[in-house]
């Protein structure tokens, strides 16, 4: 019973979401549905498990956020200033419009390479990507795969040294660095990155031969200045904010890489913000994203005299993406304290598959159950890394190989990101899930597998 009422929960809640149902009343729905069949008690499983404990959905709500509603006020705030649609018409005018998939992909796999979260990737690249889709008259569900694909995949998952808090969270658990397996990892990127851009331009051409268009939803901001009589601002000046953010983000690590050991242990103000900005990952980039919003005030007459109105929208912006993707958390918050997952663990622990196999199997299980690879990855470090190791798995390979494991079946319909993504952008998952799909799910495990064989091999 345990384990049916755990598998068709996540079905449930996978079929919902296909078919548009509000994701708020489907995790909630399908939380209660494992609840009952897992004998867990009710009270606690909807006011800890779901609600309050360390996977709830109001403790993710109330930890991000000021992360979202700052990430939502300055993308609200680059979309009105025109900023946004003159960065995008200076790339179209270098790059071409055609080159606006390449150009989403790249810039929101450098920023999160660089440490920056996905969230403020998909505000800070969303109101240019916006002008970029409408210059190119490409289909905005694939500015969303695009999104995906350099924002949540190989940049997080499978690149050597990337500060993801996948790879993070592996390192810490096996004593490895972040570089660990890398050229598996290097491998594997590039296969999710090939095989997403050939997806990506192949749905590009094929959406053309259909006379297939972009089309804004109904609470996009696209700026039309020049059809006004008005000047969009100097693409130099409308950098300035996104520049001001990114640097603000890197500017820790910047320090630390320039200090001598010496100078770190003497301390000092630098070190002060070193070590404030490295213990506040949420904090530290939200002072950020409110940094580059007050300079956009302060440069863009054109909203500075309704700032305030500005600002209230922005924040407006940020809540039902934040609610919804909350929703799911505490789904799989609940789903981790049944004795059906319990049991789970350790029937793949005893399923006498090679071991490779069986420790790819467990992590993307236990990823697709809680819709998050950092909860799948984190719950497998904690749980089976250790039988994994005894079975002779090198620690680099299990680093690698889980980590990459972690990020393909997480990405299922009822995925966090998935849901706040779509909710960001306005979309549903009929309109846009099979190319994220693809992106997400099908080419990462497909690089996943490969990388799994050529590790079996050697």
């Amino acid at each position: 019973m345990e384990y049916i009422g755990l598998i068709a929960s996540v079905c449930l809640l996978i079929w919902f979401a296909l078919k548009g149902v509000d994701i708020i009343f489907s995790a909630v729905f399908c939380s209660l549905l494992v609840i009952l069949t897992n004998g867990l008690p009710l009270a606690t499983g909807l006011t800890e498990y779901f609600s309050f404990g360390p996977l709830g959905a109001f403790t993710f709500a109330g930890k991000f956020f000021l992360l979202l509603a700052s990430g939502a006020i300055f993308g609200r705030v680059m979309g009105e200033s025109h900023a946004a649609a003159s960065l995008a018409q200076a790339l179209v005018r270098k790059l071409g419009a055609y080159r606006a998939l390449w150009i989403t992909t790249l810039a929101c796999a450098l920023l999160t390479y660089g440490g920056v979260v996905v969230f403020v990737v998909i505000f800070a690249m969303y109101p240019v990507g916006l002008k970029l889709l409408q210059e190119a008259d490409i289909p905005k569900r694939l500015f969303c795969a695009a999104l995906a694909l350099g924002g949540g995949t190989f940049t997080l998952t499978a690149l050597p040294g990337t500060p993801s808090v996948q790879n993070v969270i592996s390192s810490a658990a096996l004593s490895t660095d972040l570089f660990a397996g890398g050229w598996l990892g290097l491998i594997g990127g590039l296969i999710m990155f090939g095989g997403g851009m050939w997806y990506l331009e192949r749905q590009r051409i094929q959406a053309r031969a259909n006379g297939e268009h972009f089309v804004p939803g109904p609470n996009d901001q696209i700026s039309n200045i020049e059809q006004e009589g008005g000047r969009y601002p100097h693409w130099a000046l409308a950098c300035l904010p996104l520049a001001l953010v990114l640097s603000t983000i890197i500017l820790p690590r910047v320090i630390k890489l320039s200090l001598s050991e010496a100078s770190l242990a003497d301390g000092g103000l630098a070190i002060d913000l070193v070590v404030f900005a490295n213990s506040q990952p949420i904090v530290w980039p939200s002072i950020a994203l409110l940094s580059g919003t007050l300079l956009a005030l302060a440069i863009f007459p054109v909203i500075r005299q309704q700032s305030v109105q500005v600002l209230g929208r922005g924040t407006h912006d940020s809540i039902m993406p934040l609610i919804n993707t909350a929703a799911v958390i505490g789904f799989g918050g609940v789903v981790s304290h049944t004795v059906g997952f319990e049991r789970f663990i350790n029937v793949m622990l005893e399923s006498g598959l090679p071991p490779l196999l069986s420790m790819v199997t467990s992590v993307s299980l236990v990823s697709a159950i809680t819709g998050s690879s950092s909860g799948g990855v984190q719950i497998f470090m904690q749980t089976m890394s250790p039988a994994y190791l005894e079975m002779g798995i090198e620690p680099e390979v299990l680093h690698r190989i889980a980590t990459m494991a972690s990020g393909g079946f997480d990405s299922l319909p009822h995925c966090g990101a998935i849901v706040a993504m779509l909710s960001i952008t306005g979309l549903t998952h009929k309109e846009a899930y099979k190319d994220i799909g693809v992106i997400t799910v099908v080419i990462p495990v497909v690089a996943t597998l490969c990388m799994m064989g050529v590790a079996a091999l050697i």
